[in-house]
């Protein structure tokens, strides 16, 4: 029979994987009323399997009525309203208000009898491994955040132990890795280069852009290439930076496009210890919208993903069953810090 997942080395007990995989299939329609399907004898034997495993399965069938047996003939499905939910493992690399907005909008995209399972990584390699290597085989869907900056080898072979059927990528896409897998990811290169070229005519009051690298917090270096590349193509005076504490020297005519939230909030700090105005002596472009910013400062200018598009681009490729590459949407919100 095909489609038949069985994993020998998974928690779920095998009959149960039988039992389950089954009810999927009348569940996507592979399965349909008064199909028959193999017999115990054919079961055990195309799979290996104990007769009595195979048995069992096919008794926890029978008692939820999902198939019959009928004598001299054997085994058929005999209903396909069958209610099993979808499991998916959701794996990403961090905590914040971002991930918090694409979980949200995920989980309400999918709608009902979804399970969904929230680990995270930590950009730990070995972490990452030994989520994916005990939970094999547990779920349909593998929807996972690949930000890592050690061992890219190493992570291509552990995300080719899941099935690209049951893969999606999530704001960041592989090249390196093959297959119909899906993804809805970020060209933060080019999505950076395209929003300050946008804020290109309130950029240019300011004599200097600084881009404000994070430090010890991981990100995509991309980000910074593509500012570097910004900056030489408009022939602008730049400067890169580690992180802003209170002592960082600060003067007029610059302007900031900062990635983390606690350097954003050290250089308003500094600017009102040094009465420096925001927006005129001072700009501001922070990295992802949140709430806050429309409102802080009369508005904070950013460059933002959509994260709810996100997570409802990936709800849809599972609820439609597609693996598709979406480009996730990235925009300039030009407010009055800048």
């Amino acid at each position: 029979m095909k489609g038949l997942q069985i994993d020998t080395s998974s928690k779920i007990p095998v009959y149960m994987q039988i039992a389950d995989s089954i009810m999927a299939a009348v569940r996507d329609g592979i399965l349909t009323r008064d199909q028959q399907i193999p017999s115990i004898n054919e079961l055990s034997e195309q799979y290996l399997l104990s007769r009595g495993t195979v048995e069992k399965a096919y008794k926890e069938l029978r008692d939820k009525k999902v198939i019959i047996s009928v004598k001299g003939k054997g085994y058929f499905i005999n209903r396909t309203d069958v209610v099993i939910p979808l499991r998916i493992l959701l794996i990403f690399n961090k905590i914040s208000n971002y991930k918090k907005q694409v979980y949200n909008s995920f989980v309400k995209a999918l709608g009902d009898n979804v399970f969904v399972d929230l680990h995270i990584h930590h950009h730990s390699v070995p972490l990452f491994e030994n989520l994916i290597n005990n939970h094999l085989g547990d779920y349909d869907y593998y929807v996972i955040m690949p930000h890592f900056y050690e061992q890219p080898g190493k992570v291509l072979e552990i995300l080719r132990k899941i099935p690209a059927e049951q893969l999606i990528l999530l704001d960041k896409d592989l090249q390196e890795l093959t297959g119909n897998y899906g993804t809805v990811y970020q060209n933060f290169e080019k999505d950076i280069y395209e929003a300050l070229h946008e804020a290109l005519p309130a950029l240019k009051k300011y004599d200097n852009l600084v881009f404000v690298n994070p430090g010890i917090t991981p990100y995509p270096m991309e980000i910074e290439k593509g500012f570097r590349y910004f900056c030489r193509m408009q022939d602008f005076n730049f400067s890169v930076i580690e992180g802003i504490e209170m002592h960082t020297p600060i003067s007029k005519g610059q302007a900031y496009i900062i990635i983390e939230e606690t350097d954003l909030v050290n250089l308003v700090k500094i600017c009102r210890n040094e009465q420096l105005t925001i927006g005129k002596d001072i700009g501001i472009v922070s990295y992802n919208e949140t709430l806050l910013k429309e409102i802080l400062l009369d508005g904070i200018t950013v460059i933002s993903t959509d994260h709810e598009q996100m997570g409802a681009s990936a709800a849809r490729m599972i609820t439609e069953k597609k693996q598709e590459r979406i480009k996730n949407p990235f925009k300039l919100i030009l407010r009055n810090s800048l």
